[in-house]
């Protein structure tokens, strides 16, 4: 027996208007107390998933089956009630879609959500659903949780099964979702992860210098009183520089590489239907045509490099505490000038990850 159906109330243009997805969740299961939204990027069997373009909405069929995410938690009980604005081909990190405009962010009014997973957290954060389902591969999860107060994290790479969702790169994509406290967080997590989250503390406190200095000074004020408790819970910190040539070079590469996967992703789509995009994504896309092979070799080889400086890093065990956003939630409507600019200071952190 399934929970009955509710209107869906949506005053924060939180959820895909034409994308009328419902799954209810059986009763007696352990999370048959809770409902959820997905990004529009998962796949609902009988549904078009969107991704946030109106040409690619109407270019492809309704999914077949649904999304191994969204088939597990409604199998556990949750009832999925609609499905969430996304940034467009989840081409974004402020929550800003040229075609579907952008969700309301009810803890700070006038500024955006932050994308791509905008929507799902703008429900969250709303009280209209207990949990959202987004999407991590340069700060998706990350970035919204930030502006919008919330828990979320980009979950290691390959954790968590990708079948059934629109992948943008590959290699750097992942699934998160949002709570508003950790006990449903975890809640969550022992059913996705299919097996229960131990209680842990931080036996090493690692506390990185130069992504602390990316961020505005009164961001890193108020966050490295909170590291310092954390430090004191731990027992044992370390401040470190996690880049000897600046972190700005570990987002370059990192925006190469995503950047030719993500055309990849697209190219034979957009050959044949020529769609609108908007000018971001539009700049985005040309970015991964005129990236030449030997920047992508470049960029490659740096990708080592930093993976095997992060071992290091974590070679005695322990937390790395980095702020996640080097700025509060912007405003929304920003120039594109300052747009840019906030999106490149963002990538210097969600890069690391």
């Amino acid at each position: 027996m399934a929970r009955p159906r509710q209107p869906l109330v949506d005053p924060l243009d939180a959820f895909c208007k034409d994308t009328k997805a419902y799954l209810a969740g059986p009763l007696g299961e352990p999370l048959s107390n809770l409902n959820f939204a997905a990004k529009d990027i998962f796949d609902v069997a009988g549904h078009v998933t969107g991704g946030g373009n109106p040409d690619w909405k109407a270019t492809h069929p309704p999914a077949e089956r649904n999304a191994w995410i969204v088939q597990t938690l409604v199998s556990a009980g949750a009832t999925m009630v609609g499905k969430t604005h996304t940034d467009e081909l989840t081409r974004g990190i402020l929550g800003e879609n040229a075609h579907y405009g952008t969700p309301i962010n009810s803890k700070a009014l006038g500024r955006v959500p932050g994308g791509s997973s905008s929507g799902s957290a703008a429900a969250v954060a709303g009280r209209l659903v207990d949990f959202a389902l987004g999407s991590d591969t340069g700060g998706s999860v990350r970035i919204p949780a930030s502006f919008c107060g919330l828990y979320g994290l980009r979950p290691t790479h390959g954790r968590i099964p990708l079948e059934g969702i629109l992948m943008q790169a590959p290699s750097y994509d992942t699934i998160g979702w949002f709570t508003r406290d950790a006990e449903t967080y975890a809640k969550v997590a022992e059913t996705v992860f299919q097996s229960t989250i131990p209680d842990a503390s931080p036996s090493r406190l690692i506390i990185a210098e130069d992504a602390f200095e990316e961020a505005d000074e009164d961001v890193s004020e108020a966050l490295m009183s909170v590291a310092e408790k954390l430090a004191a819970m731990a027992g044992s910190s370390t401040t470190l520089r996690l880049s000897t040539n600046g972190l700005t070079e570990w987002a370059v590469q990192q925006n190469v590489l995503q950047s030719v996967e993500a055309w990849d992703s697209v190219k034979d789509w957009i050959d044949q239907v020529n769609p609108r995009f908007s000018f971001w994504v539009s700049e985005r896309y040309n970015l991964a045509i005129s990236l030449t092979e030997t920047q992508t070799s470049e960029a490659t080889v740096l990708r080592d490099k930093v993976r095997a400086r992060m071992d290091e890093v974590f070679a005695g065990g322990g937390f790395v505490c980095l702020p996640t956003a080097v700025v509060p939630a912007p405003l929304r409507g920003l120039p594109a000038s300052a747009k840019k600019d906030v999106q490149g200071r963002l990538s210097r952190l969600t890069c690391i990850a």
